[in-house]
């Protein structure tokens, strides 16, 4: 015998509820499977939820497609910033600059590795660096370092920090109504349980499948445990097999001479009928 199963999803509590609200709209209240107060907590409660789950999934989508155009803006100032400090380390080996000129940077003075750039933290660290030093250097008489020049090398970096920025309210619009689905699940459960409580009452002295049937046009769900759908496939099968085709039984000649008999015996038939019309017309 199949059980009844809570849903254990968010989409399928929604479901539910959606299911339940439906018939509450499309069935007289007189003859309603559940109690007015149950329909009426049930509305105030479904748009908020229903509500959160869209801003969830809306958040969730717009965080996915803005997380690879963040890969490509991030990759692009990473790329800009090395340059840069590889400029300034050539322009050094050329005797352009001196080394003390790694200091405005952030850099030893004898320090020509490039900076670690492999998180967003050390990106906004050394982006901020490379700007401030590069203003701080020409302020003090130096020329500027050219391809890329800082005022490029900014362009990219500021890219960086907005599409960085927008991807953490994304994130955050997400974890909000997340925490807010959370929250409201235990509720969604209670009603949910509450409508099908009330509905299998109402419906309590039907005989089982009838019961069952009207009960899932609610949104009550029932499902079979697995021994008990090994044993509806098993009879399922033992129906096909037991399924007899005509065909397998007669050959094909001799279901065309039984088909020719049954023409002749209707045919034979409409000629008697033809008859005792013809001698009864005659006699009147």
């Amino acid at each position: 015998m199949p059980y009844r199963r809570l849903p254990n999803t968010d989409i399928a509590r929604l479901k539910a509820l959606k299911t339940a609200l439906a018939a509450g709209v499309e069935i007289p209240p007189f003859k309603l499977a559940f109690a007015q107060s149950t329909l009426q907590k049930m509305r105030n409660f479904f748009t908020p939820f229903e509500q959160m789950m869209q801003q969830q999934k809306s958040s969730f989508v717009s965080q996915s497609a803005k997380s690879k155009e963040l890969g490509i803006i991030t990759r692009k100032a990473k790329l800009y910033i090395s340059h840069f400090y590889q400029v300034l380390n050539f322009a050094i080996m050329r005797g352009e600059l001196t080394p003390s000129a790694r200091k405005f940077y952030g850099l030893k003075e004898n320090d020509s590795k490039i900076p670690n750039l492999n998180s967003e933290k050390n990106i906004v660290f050394w982006g901020e660096k490379l700007i401030k030093g590069e203003s701080e250097r020409i302020s003090s008489g130096g020329n500027p370092i050219t391809s890329p020049t800082s005022a490029v090398v900014r362009v990219r970096y500021e890219q960086f920090l907005e599409a960085v920025h927008y991807q953490k309210v994304l994130q955050k619009t997400t974890n909000f109504a997340t925490d807010k689905i959370s929250a409201m699940r235990a509720e969604a459960d209670q009603i949910i349980l509450n409508v099908w409580n009330e509905v299998e009452e109402t419906f309590d002295l039907l005989p089982e499948d009838i019961r069952r049937e009207k009960a899932s046009k609610y949104g009550v769900t029932y499902v079979y445990r697995p021994h008990e759908r090994d044993e509806l496939q098993q009879i399922s099968e033992d129906i096909v097999n037991d399924f007899v085709n005509e065909q397998d039984v007669f050959t094909q000649a001799e279901l065309q001479s039984q088909r020719r008999n049954i023409l002749q015996d209707e045919e034979e038939k409409e000629n008697n009928e033809q008859l005792q019309y013809s001698i009864s017309f005659s006699h009147n």
